[in-house]
Formats: structure tokens, sequence, C-alpha cells
């Protein structure tokens, strides 16, 4: 037994020394967070275990006003079953900009921040466009190249939000070797953009890829100035009124590159903002924080192939209406519907399965029961 032990030992060494001779010392960590925590993938609540930027809550709280009918609704018997079955930890309606149903499992409330996951990819989005309002940057044609040399062969920072940037990026994620693993876990954020290049032609089509939204936000810190999280706290923490806090997952304590891609923790409440500010063209409680135009073409399709998708935002026309959704891999949601003036929050641990369209099946039973619980034809 000894022997076993001693030699089960020497193989752990071997194989943590490898890891970091190869430069997959990154994998480790990922063990660390997420299987010796009992988990098998990134998870809602996993900040604490990342360096973090800090955002403050706004100086000048915007709450969310009351529905007349806030506690009157009761969840369809459907929705509570989904709920349950996929770890729902906030759903949130807000119709005609008032909470009209809000709901939280057990060990969670209205404060509480959960990883948006790619969600943040909209937020970014929405930073391109004060960036270019503000005069950072000039428009959706800027080339890349303006800002980071590096990226030289024809990609402007247009086709880093639609997703159509060529990049080189591998999204899978399942593999501990993906681009995407080593974005999430590795210490240096920069160093592995860096080892990308462009290699198909960009602006031509649709390829859903993190890194595209990753660079797109190094361009918005060097036109800017300023790191993601004080330009976000500054563009619309402050002025949207934002009522809690929240943080932006950094590669590490050295570099201190946001995850942009990703790794925005927040509320429901405060998720929902962004889907009022693009629901009324840019302008917030009165004020006109994203030029109008730019929301409308974001909102839209740019490739006619590939409807689902605009510029940071994902795109339905279920039950005949113009959706546009702000969307995490785990089935992190902000559905905002113009038509109704509905907004449909939900964050939870897990999202439903495979449906052979753009989306998971959870994200039509959400759409379907709130409009059952809220009586809307």
């Amino acid at each position: 037994m000894k022997k076993l032990l001693i030699s089960v030992l020497i193989f752990i060494a071997f194989i943590v020394s490898l890891a970091y001779i190869t430069d997959y010392d990154y994998i480790l960590k990922g063990v660390r967070v997420v299987y010796l925590t009992g988990r098998t993938t990134a998870y809602i609540d996993d900040a604490p275990h990342f360096e973090n930027d800090s955002i403050n809550a706004s100086s000048k709280p915007q709450p969310w006003p009351s529905h007349t009918l806030l506690g009157k609704i009761k969840p369809t018997n459907t929705l509570t079953t989904i709920n349950d079955e996929l770890g729902t930890v906030a759903f949130l309606l807000i119709k005609n900009d008032s909470i009209i149903y809000e709901n939280y499992a057990e060990n969670y409330s209205v404060t509480s921040q959960t990883n948006a996951f790619s969600m943040s990819k909209s937020i970014i989005t929405a930073l391109l466009g004060k960036a270019i309002k503000d005069g950072f940057i000039k428009n959706l044609n800027q080339p890349v190249a303006d800002f980071i040399p590096k990226f030289g062969n024809g990609v402007t920072v247009g086709d880093l939000s639609s997703m159509a940037s060529g990049l080189n990026w591998d999204e899978s994620y399942k593999s501990p070797f993906s681009t995407t693993a080593r974005a999430y876990y590795d210490d240096d954020l920069a160093e592995t953009m860096f080892d990308l290049a462009i290699t198909e032609t960009p602006g031509e089509s649709f390829e859903y890829l993190s890194g595209s939204t990753q660079l797109l936000g190094m361009v918005i810190e060097k036109a800017t100035n300023m790191t993601i999280s004080s330009y976000l706290q500054q563009a619309f923490y402050e002025p949207m009124g934002f009522e809690q806090p929240a943080t932006w997952q950094v590669d590490d304590a050295e570099h201190r590159l946001a995850k942009m891609y990703c790794c925005l923790a927040s509320n429901a409440r405060d998720y929902a903002r962004f889907g009022k500010l693009f629901k009324d063209f840019g302008n917030f409680n009165g004020e006109q924080l994203l030029d109008s135009t730019f929301v409308a073409k974001a909102i839209k399709p740019r490739f006619e192939v590939s409807p689902e998708y605009g510029y940071g935002f994902w795109l339905s026309n279920y039950l005949d209406k113009e959706i546009f959704v702000m969307r995490g891999i785990l089935g992190q949601y902000v559905i905002t519907i113009p038509e109704d003036n509905l907004i449909i929050v939900r964050l939870g641990h897990q999202r439903g399965g495979p449906s052979g369209l753009p989306f998971t099946t959870d994200f039509y039973t959400y759409i379907e029961e709130a409009y059952a619980m809220l009586k809307l034809n």
C-alpha cells in the first residue's frame, strides 16, 4: 500500500510538472475550481475563485417601480416544474417598465450576484455603442488595427460585435485544451489573445466566437483608456441608477484583464436594465445614452442567412414577436419583447436540451409561460 501511494504521488507530481512545462497549468486551476468543488462545468457562483474588478452601485439609484399586480400573479405549473428541474435561481417579469412578478430560489435574493456568462457580450456591445457616441470610436466600420495593430487583416469593430471576425478561436466547451478553456482559467488572457490571428475573411458570415467579444472589449479599453469595469461604471451604472454593486472577473491579480466575453456578476433586476435600454432605443428614463440608430442596428440581423444574431444580441421571432435576447450558457436570459413592453429575466444553474432551433427548449417555455401568467395574446 505504501508503494502504491508513493507511485500515485510520483505520477501526480509528473502530471503537474508536465502541465507547467507545456503551459497547460491552467487546467489544474480548472480542476480545482470545478471538479474539486463537486461540479462538472463552470457555474454561476464561481466568482470567488477568481480575481475580480468591482463596479459600484449608482450614487442616484433608480428602483424599478412595482406593478399594481405584483404579488397577485402566480406561476404556471409548467413554469414551476421547469424552474425546479433546471435550478432557476431568479425569475423576473417586467411589464410596462414595472416589476409584475419576481421569484427567487432558496439562498438567492434580489441582491444575489451570479455570473452572466455570455450575457456579458451584449453589455460589451452596449459599451461599444457608448464609445462611439462618446467619440472614442468612429463607427462600426473602424478597423480594429487602429487600436490593436496585431489584428490588421481588415476586421472592424462591427465585425467583432456581430460575430464575423474570422478569428481562429476554438469555441469548444468540452475540451480542456480549447481556447475557451484556456481563456477562462489561465492567468494571462492577453497572451492567449495575441497568440490568435484573423484566418478567415472578416465581415462575411456569422460564427459565434467568444474571442470576438474579448477582442472588442480590449479595443474599447484602448479607445477609452479605461478598464472595461470603469467604463461600465461611468457609461451605464451611474446614469442608469443601478441599485447594487457588481463584479467582473479578471485573469489574475497581476494582469487584471477582464474576461469580457463572459463573467460580469450582477443580479436579475440590474441585468434587466439593459433590456430596457435597448427596448427604448438607447434612452433610459429620459436620458439618451446610446444613439438610437446604433440600437436599431444592434437588434436586427446583420446577415440574412443568420437571422438569429445581430450585433451582440441573439434574436428570435417566436410567437411572431420580434424578440432580442441577452443569453448565457447555463440558461441566463434577458428576453425583451418590445411589442408587448415585456422583459423576462431568468438566471439559473442549467439550461434545457436541444430544440432543433437557435435556442434550447427552456427559452421557448419561459416565453410561453410568461404569456400564460400575464394572460397576454
